[in-house]
């Protein structure tokens, strides 16, 4: 099998929330990380010779594939992709601006269709590579004032599942993780303070749901794993709460 040590491990939405404990967590296992962000105040604050952080917004495949073919030439090819970058505006349908709904459509559809045609032909040359996709317990059920976020995690768990048959033949493994109420910033693109607020009281009623290191540790546990082993598919949240 495998030495994966040391392998190049690209994350996005690397610089808060789910991906920036990625990052913490994989460099402390010793591996070798581009972190991408359309923001990087947080991220460009860690200091180790095996990061890289480039300023990328996932919707810009040109600046995304660059990225990424800067990074292996320092640090060899991509092994593991985890496809984090996303963003949610809660609001009822009819009442929400056209141009949240596009920028749930782009990050979390094209942003994720980007990261993988990025890395995924070099994975097939080389019949190897792992991509875990992040997505939501609302790529499974619909919420109310989530619509248009459930349509964006419903095609991320769609393109996935297909792309993993389609792929079957191969020693390149795909997985959905699917958290559900996660401790994260997620939520302060809403504008509407009743949806806000009767969302963050849901979250505090559990605890702030689940932490990201979780989501961070349950990532390293399915790349850890031999190639020949492959987690489909992870579902998880807080035990509390109750409409999973």
């Amino acid at each position: 099998m495998k030495n994966k040590n040391k392998s190049l491990v690209v994350i996005t939405g690397a610089n808060s929330g789910i991906g920036l404990a990625c990052v913490n967590l994989f460099l402390e296992k010793g591996f070798l990380i581009l972190a991408i962000d359309k923001e990087i105040d947080v991220i460009k604050e860690i200091q180790s010779n095996n990061l890289i952080v480039n300023k990328v917004d996932v919707k810009d495949y040109q600046a995304l594939k660059i990225s990424i073919i800067e990074a292996e030439d320092k640090f060899g090819p991509v092994d593991l992709l985890i496809n984090n970058a996303g963003v949610m505006y809660l609001e009822r349908y009819d009442r929400q601006d056209l141009n949240e709904k596009y920028d749930m459509l782009d990050t979390n559809i094209k942003g994720v269709i980007n990261g993988m045609d990025a890395v995924l032909h070099s994975m097939v040359e080389r019949n190897w590579g792992t991509i875990i996709n992040i997505s939501s317990v609302a790529g499974r059920y619909t919420y109310s004032n989530h619509a248009v976020y459930n349509s964006t995690k419903f095609a991320v768990n769609a393109v996935t599942e297909q792309i993993r048959r389609e792929l079957a033949s191969t020693k390149i493994r795909f997985c959905l993780i699917e958290p559900a109420i996660v401790d994260t910033n997620l939520l302060e693109n809403t504008k509407n303070k009743e949806i806000y607020d009767d969302y963050k009281k849901w979250r505090d009623e559990i605890n702030g749901g689940l932490k990201p290191i979780t989501i961070a540790e349950t990532a390293f546990y399915v790349y850890s794993l031999p190639q020949e082993i492959s987690i489909k598919e992870i579902m998880l949240s807080h035990t509390n709460e109750t409409d999973v």
